[in-house]
């Protein structure tokens, strides 16, 4: 056993990212006898490349101290990723025994949901004030982390963001004239609060390596770094797309059962309760089935390609909201749009699905019924597949959680009844 400790310690130090996915995939109990084992350097740089809620997880199996003592050597905005999956009472007894400014520090980042610019940010970030000289301005500079070094940010006495010093100008510039001539006011800056992807989108624009986070007052708290953005960004699209389907967001392919259960049964649950509704429909028409036995047969073809049509509207409607597409007041033209292509698509497939259907059965009446379902069906879904992520966005909800299965209840309601209502206003044609 003691052999595998060792081993697995080596494979921390030479492969982090790799161990970490490896740890994920074990038992809870082994994985966290696996942890204790290891020494702080060891442990830290594992719990940095975690899941937040496997570390704290881990991390929930230490003492108090043991706890404090790897958070705080750990990366302040992992450390707080973490403390975001602590209960409170735990997370306020690690941050007690934390030195202050690492305590004070952590504070203000587990303050801001992981999502925003606030709980991206990197709050090592090296600042010049703004009544230095030229001369001690570089002396600053190279007393400061290189880390922490993204652009020269200068700040009033107060802390006040008051704009961005270029190097070249501070280079050229005498060492007694003051920086304060030097300063660029007009910086762009963000609030703490800024969802991500709209940090994301701001720092894709202008091409920024980082952008400077600051409070209510103009107050610097940090900066949010373009690679970490970048992340943001894709863990942002990945978890839109399972969040669609009624899949956890924070799934990785490798997250244990009792995750992948937790976060996939309730929408499963939702799921089913829909189906149930969808199957109350057809069993309205059940007469009408027992006489005419194709429309069993042609069900499916209706509500699958309702489901198809609506599916590509809720994928062009996600992406307008990603990417700020959709703006308030476009909303109907989008909707209109979506309308007119589904109703143009919708009778170009129902003629071919008439005319297969006719060569099918010999049956002018059920190519009719089948071509008018497929045209209500289409355009229906696409009605829908804009209006669910639209709703969920103006009810204050994620536009993308589980907007799929809302989307496959509508198809499959609207394709049945409208396909077997059809049925039975044309039965005399069809027996």
């Amino acid at each position: 056993m003691k052999a595998v400790e060792s081993l697995f310690r080596v494979f921390v130090d030479l492969h982090p990212e790799d161990a970490a996915r490896a740890v994920e995939t074990l038992p809870p109990v082994e994985a966290a006898r696996l942890f204790k084992s290891m020494p702080t350097r060891v442990a830290v740089a594992l719990l940095e490349r975690l899941q937040p809620h496997m570390a704290a997880h881990l991390l929930e199996q230490t003492t108090a101290e043991q706890c404090s003592e790897l958070l705080g050597e750990s990366d302040p905005r992992a450390a707080s990723a973490i403390l975001h999956h602590l209960e409170e009472p735990r997370r306020e007894e690690v941050l007690e025994r934390l030195p202050e400014g690492t305590s004070r520090s952590l504070r203000e980042l587990v303050a801001y949901p992981a999502e925003t610019a606030g709980g991206m940010m990197e709050t090592k970030v090296a600042a010049i004030s703004i009544d230095l000289t030229a001369q001690q301005a570089i002396a600053a500079i190279r007393k400061a982390p290189r880390e922490a070094l993204y652009y020269l940010y200068v700040t009033q006495r107060d802390g006040r963001l008051a704009g961005v010093l270029s190097m070249r100008d501070l280079l050229l510039a005498s060492p007694r004239d003051p920086i304060e001539l030097l300063v660029r006011r007009s910086v762009l800056s963000v609030p703490p609060t800024m969802p991500r992807e709209e940090v994301v989108d701001r720092m894709s624009e202008r091409g920024f390596l980082a952008l400077p986070v600051v409070d209510l007052d103009g107050k610097l708290l940090g900066v949010v770094k373009y690679d970490e953005a970048l992340q943001a960004g894709k863990l942002e699209a990945f978890e839109d797309f399972q969040k669609i389907v009624g899949a956890g967001g924070d799934e990785r392919a490798l997250s244990p059962v009792s995750t992948v259960v937790m976060r996939r049964l309730p929408w499963l649950y939702v799921n089913l309760l829909t189906a149930f509704m969808a199957a109350a429909v057809v069993g309205l028409f059940e007469g009408i089935i027992a006489q005419v036995t194709a429309l069993a047969v042609l069900l499916p073809v209706v509500s699958g390609q309702g489901g198809n049509s609506g599916s590509q509207s809720l994928a062009i409607v996600m992406r307008g909201l990603a990417l700020r597409e959709i703006i308030p007041g476009t909303a109907r033209r989008v909707l209109r749009k979506e309308l007119a292509a589904a109703l143009v698509n919708g009778v170009a497939v129902a003629v071919v699905t008439g005319g297969a259907v006719y060569l099918w059965s010999a049956s002018v009446g059920l190519a009719l019924v089948i071509c008018l379902a497929m045209v209500v069906n289409m355009a229906a879904a696409a009605v829908f597949g804009t209006m669910i992520p639209l709703a969920l966005r103006a009810l204050g909800r994620d536009p993308a959680q589980s907007a799929a299965i809302f989307l496959t209840t509508v198809t499959d309601i609207v394709g049945f009844a409208s396909f077997l209502g059809f049925a039975m206003l044309f039965m005399k044609w069809l027996v």
